[in-house]
């Protein structure tokens, strides 16, 4: 049998999800399983980790509602794009880039670093008031 005539087979995205508290150790914790996950799956993970850091903060800090928790979601397609997802219980704030930070400003930079890290990204609005942030990262881009 010649190799043109085994058939081509298509992986299923590999997907990993989980639901945490929208504190800071629910946002450490999102960097620590995205690391063990992206591991697990044999890619390389820091562009990716630094995206989970900031949306999982984000989430924490501006995306929390007392009582109501994050999802944190990986999808990691057959064509080697990962999808991040970071979806909070603030639909009422969409995120933006602001148009510039002041040198000796704490915060304000997160966006930006996604947007550097990532090949595309964006927000969806959902029902129930929430909101998903997400970022893809191609194969071949920068660390990982």
């Amino acid at each position: 049998m010649s190799q043109e005539s085994i058939p081509q087979v298509t992986l299923a995205a590999d997907h990993f999800t989980v639901q945490l508290s929208a504190t800071r150790r629910g946002a450490r914790l999102a960097r620590l399983l995205t690391e063990r996950q992206l591991c697990e799956w044999g890619v390389r993970f820091g562009d990716a980790v630094q995206i989970v850091a900031e949306l999982a903060s984000n989430a924490v800090l501006h995306g929390r509602v007392p009582g109501r928790d994050f999802r944190l979601a990986l999808r990691l397609h057959s064509d080697g794009v990962l999808r991040i997802e970071v979806t909070d219980a603030r639909g009422d704030r969409v995120p933006r880039v602001p148009e510039s930070v002041a040198v000796d400003a704490e915060s304000g930079r997160g966006l930006r670093l996604v947007a550097a890290f990532a090949e595309r990204w964006g927000v969806e609005e959902a029902p129930a008031n929430c909101k998903t942030v997400w970022a893809e990262l191609a194969p071949g881009r920068s660390d990982w």
